[in-house]
């Protein structure tokens, strides 16, 4: 039962017209496209992150940083330090290239085609369709994982992932219509995240369950196919938590690599097996404490066990921070469970 465009378009339109999520980076439907710079930067924190996580971080970066020349006169470290929380930390070290390449050759304005867009910095297929299709109303083909997932199901793509996606993208390209094709696209993410969720999908609520070979065939939550998950390797570190009265030891971590350029706890390389306190940053009298700190990154997880240490002289290998404020501090995801469990523990 291959679904036709008008099929799909005019009843995904009508619904999203009536139950669009009400984003602060996004315009009412049939509205006025929003401003690029917001949809873009929603795009990139929207990456492997949630809207709940997302909405906070956006509002206080556009508070922050407001515009192109705004965040291409940011300083990278407080940026790296608002950006903590969202992972995948490279996007936010192409945040500010992409802003400052915007500003140099574009005249802080961006291009308004995906070809351009794709240029550059940080910007991907996906994120240079979405951008050209919500901020400047061109005919797209947009797939997230949402649509992916939505796509998979309205054609009954059997073909395992990754393999699948060529015909998912053909597929929605047969069905992404000339008119409203930013509406239409965010539509169908809604329609995704609302309705035709990964498990338990609401088929008799969505719209275009008349035109779903997924439904048809009574096992919609069967797609997309998936192969079978690799197991994620186990390594080990331990981090080091220096004390010197009510102040705390932090570094910033190289500019490149997992985690590059954050304000982090020492720790030494993370390694297949327990290194205990042999990666010490310097000597001093470390405690290994009895717990320890679990951590799953997208390609590995990570167990690290806590060394504490309480120093009479200040150490000048990095930054010292009141341990009353190491909130404030913006540590990635690890180091503050980490901090969190030495201070219970200690």
């Amino acid at each position: 039962m291959p679904a036709k465009p008008r099929s799909v378009a005019e009843p995904l339109l009508a619904w999203y017209d009536r139950h669009a999520r009400d984003l602060p980076w996004r315009s009412p439907p049939g509205a006025p496209a929003p401003d690029p710079y917001r949809v873009w930067l929603s795009e990139i924190m929207l990456q492997q992150t949630t809207v709940a996580t997302v909405r906070p971080k956006f509002d206080l970066f556009t508070a922050r940083w407001p515009d192109f020349a705004s965040l291409a006169a940011a300083d990278e470290s407080e940026l790296m330090t608002a950006w903590a929380g969202l992972g995948y930390y490279a996007r936010a070290r192409n945040l500010v290239a992409c802003a400052r390449v915007v500003v140099e050759r574009h005249g802080g304005l961006f291009p308004g085609n995906e070809a351009e867009l794709r240029a550059l910095p940080g910007i991907g297929a996906y994120t240079a369709a979405a951008i050209a299709s919500i901020a400047f109303g061109e005919r797209a083909v947009v797939v997230d994982g949402n649509v992916e997932r939505v796509v998979a199901r309205l054609f009954a793509i059997g073909e395992p992932l990754p393999a699948a996606r060529t015909a998912i993208r053909i597929a929605t390209d047969s069905i992404t219509p000339d008119r409203r094709p930013g509406d239409f696209a965010q539509a169908m993410m809604d329609l995704g995240s609302a309705i035709c969720t990964p498990r338990s999908p609401k088929c008799l609520a969505c719209p275009l369950v008349g035109q779903c070979a997924g439904f048809a065939r009574g096992a919609p939550e069967t797609f997309p196919v998936k192969p079978a998950k690799a197991a994620r390797p186990q390594r080990y570190g331990t981090i080091f938590w220096a004390e010197h009265g009510d102040q705390v030891l932090l570094v910033r971590r190289p500019p490149r690599g997992l985690l590059g350029g954050m304000r982090a706890l020492p720790t030494g390389p993370w390694a297949d097996a327990p290194p205990g306190l042999a990666d010490r940053p310097f000597a001093a009298d470390w405690t290994l404490l009895d717990t320890s700190v679990a951590h799953v990154f997208t390609h590995f997880r990570l167990e690290l066990a806590l060394a504490v240490a309480r120093l009479r002289e200040h150490s000048n290998a990095g930054e010292w921070w009141p341990v009353a404020d190491i909130e404030s501090a913006g540590l990635p995801t690890v180091f503050a469970k980490a901090a969190a469990g030495i201070r219970r523990a200690i």
